[in-house]
């Protein structure tokens, strides 16, 4: 760490406010910038600084951190991509930049954002930095480990997640055997178990293995969009009826750790960091 000030755009989820916790326990003065709608004051005691900007206000957002003399930014926490069709609210600058975008997939639309900071001497770091402890290695998490089954589907569904990262399309696969039931697209990793979930109940069989993957991109930037889950990715699991949770080891954080082992031990179902 390089400065004793870290800037955070904030979007939903515990992630941001955990970030900001653990940088004020280090002594780090936290400003954050929060996307409307998605993350709030409330939840943020540990900030010296919060203001909230609608999505697409690039240029209020950069001055905002220049304000306060913030030259490094972690981004975190989910966004959902399709609000670029609902609830885009450019500034002048985020026009501009909204204009020149040749793609709207997620990689290019925050690979683009990153350069436009480093224009004004601002630099993201990765989203991990005061998460360390969120990223659990290689290894059976759950007091049930995977059958012979479960571990084919886990094996399947990993080299499936992969190719759909690849594409950036989605990070997380739902897979019987050697199926896919469904793959996730812009609605996010707890809506996709959903809608597995009606697909298995109308059409699979009960006894079926469903295995839900969840991996990080080949070529994952740690600056932005890391695989995540916790405890809703449990509950939507418990839910569906599924069997298996894998993530990928070492670049999948995992919120509330302890409390997901335990979501996970209660409804008898296999975790396990791949």
């Amino acid at each position: 760490m390089t400065t004793n000030k870290i800037g955070i755009i904030a979007g939903e989820g515990k992630m941001p406010i955990y970030i900001a916790r653990n940088a004020a326990t280090k002594g780090v003065e936290v400003v954050v910038a929060a996307v409307k709608g998605n993350a709030f004051a409330d939840d943020y005691p540990d900030a010296q600084v919060f203001k909230t900007l609608r999505l697409g206000q690039l240029g209020a957002c950069i001055r905002f951190f220049k304000q306060h003399g913030v030259t490094q930014v972690i981004m975190a926490g989910r966004v959902q991509h399709s609000s670029i069709f609902s609830n885009l609210m450019p500034d002048l600058r985020g026009a501009k930049f909204w204009a020149s975008l040749k793609s709207v997939q997620t990689k290019n639309i925050r690979s683009r954002v990153i350069e436009e900071f480093k224009k004004e001497g601002i630099e993201f770091v990765s989203s991990t930095l005061f998460l360390e402890n969120f990223l659990p290695p290689k290894g059976v998490l759950s007091v049930r480990c995977p059958t012979a089954e479960e571990q084919q589907a886990i094996e399947f569904g990993f080299q499936t997640a992969k190719q759909i990262a690849g594409l950036d399309i989605g990070l997380t696969c739902v897979v019987s055997q050697n199926a896919v039931i469904a793959v996730e697209g812009m609605e996010g990793t707890d809506r996709c178990i959903r809608r597995a979930g009606e697909l298995v109940r109308e059409h699979a069989n009960k006894k079926s293995v469903v295995a839900v993957v969840k991996v990080a991109r080949p070529d994952q930037d740690n600056r932005y969009d890391l695989p995540v889950i916790g405890k809703g990715t449990l509950e939507s699991m418990a839910a569906a009826g599924f069997s298996v949770l894998a993530f990928e080891a070492e670049k999948t954080l995992v919120i509330d750790l302890e409390e997901v082992v335990k979501l996970a031990d209660k409804h008898n179902l296999c975790l396990c960091a791949v």
